[in-house]
């Protein structure tokens, strides 16, 4: 695949935004099911992005950021992601992109060096903004901010482009390699598939309490049963949507109503010597 200086500079221009946002904005742009499609689109297949950034977006749902520990890092995993599919000839499939997934782990896990590293760099400039904030130096504070802000935006912007060039470079290799050694491509896919399980093994693993596995339970054999009849297999996921909301509302109704109620009880009286 052959890659233009327009397509180079939009990729730089994504990863930069999707690096700043990931720890300054919070507005959770740069998730897999929103970089992926805009990848694909740049390099001209939005359809096989999308698929790309959904199913990516299965195996990073667990993976969070918890103090200064990082995972590995769901941007450029993303964007590579969609550039091997892309490279690849990939079909736009869920079957299709396993093999890219599996390719682009060790570039996440490449990303989540380069943020430890670029923390490391700047935890310096902490003591520096501590004093500003003991002066009221606002400007100095907020000088801080874009320094890290505009490093890390072009840290994730030069490796996203590098992989790019890296990935299409090595598009026609992969190709020529998955026809004679079928089986590590197969490895390959196989692994991007188990990594989503794992994502949102993690995920339960934080979030799972004893009570709410009855819903669990509940919901994947309701998604089992509609995805098994022709008439709602469609809208499986709208429908298991709909009822997870109605058991939402129901729980919240309830726990308002009774707090309510308890806030509003006979507290006694004088007569009660209370």
């Amino acid at each position: 695949m052959e890659i233009t200086i327009i397509q180079a500079i939009l990729v730089f221009v994504v990863a930069f935004i999707m690096g700043i946002d990931q720890f300054s904005f919070l507005e959770s742009l740069y998730q897999p099911i929103v970089t992926c499609p805009i990848i694909g689109a740049i390099l001209g297949n939005f359809e096989l992005g999308v698929i790309v950034g959904g199913s990516y977006q299965l195996i990073q749902i667990g993976s969070m950021p918890i103090g200064g520990a990082q995972p590995p890092n769901a941007i450029l995993g993303g964007i590579m992601a969609t550039v091997f599919a892309v490279s690849l000839g990939m079909e736009a499939t869920p079957e299709g992109v396993g093999a890219a997934l599996g390719l682009a782990i060790p570039f996440a896990v490449f990303g989540q060096y380069a943020v430890t590293l670029t923390f490391t760099l700047f935890s310096g400039m902490m003591a520096k903004a501590d004093k500003c904030a003991e002066n009221a130096d606002v400007k100095g504070i907020r000088n801080i901010n874009f320094l890290e802000m505009a490093f890390i935006g072009a840290l994730f912007g030069i490796l996203a482009v590098a992989g790019l060039y890296g990935g299409s470079a090595l598009g026609s290799t992969l190709q020529n390699f998955s026809f004679q050694f079928s089986w590590v491509m197969a490895g390959l896919d196989a692994a991007g598939g188990a990594m989503k399980f794992v994502g949102f093994a993690i995920l339960m693993k934080v979030m799972m309490s004893n009570e709410m596995w009855g819903f669990l339970l509940a919901g994947f054999a309701m998604a089992l049963l509609c995805a098994a009849n022709a008439t709602t297999s469609g809208a499986t996921l709208i429908l298991c949507a709909f009822v997870g909301a109605a058991i939402a509302i129901y729980d919240f109704s309830i726990n308002t109503k009774i707090k309510a109620n308890a806030g509003a009880g006979n507290m006694g009286g004088d007569s009660d010597g209370i």
